[in-house]
């Protein structure tokens, strides 16, 4: 397939080269689709999902426009990781343009509180 998708893939593949998560720095990965944001930290040496967050879970009531979700969602994330004690992160912005939504979530998460 050719467009946007494949191309995404390709920056993809290149950002995780270069990054990845250890227990003392997981990685804040961030996903998003036309209806929401979902962002998760997760553990690549041992694979497995610390915390995460998204705007279509049951438990999240922020509204307003999909910018101002992003940045409820990285505030969420943040605030989860703090309280499983984890201050620093190396952030994935999956393929992402770091521009928009997935630029409102990261600053939402600095805002509560994660380095990176």
């Amino acid at each position: 397939m050719t467009g946007k998708l494949s191309r995404r893939d390709r920056i993809k593949k290149g950002i995780r080269k270069r990054i990845s998560g250890s227990s003392e720095r997981p990685r804040l990965s961030v996903y998003r689709s036309n209806k929401g944001i979902y962002a998760q930290i997760i553990d690549d040496v041992t694979g497995k999902t610390i915390v995460s967050a998204s705007s279509l879970s049951k438990d999240f009531a922020a509204t307003g426009n999909k910018s101002e979700q992003s940045i409820a969602v990285g505030k969420a994330v943040a605030a989860k990781a703090v309280a499983a004690g984890i201050k620093d992160v190396v952030f994935d912005r999956n393929g992402y343009l770091y521009h928009g939504r997935v630029k409102s979530l990261a600053e939402g998460a600095r805002e509560g509180g994660l380095n990176f």
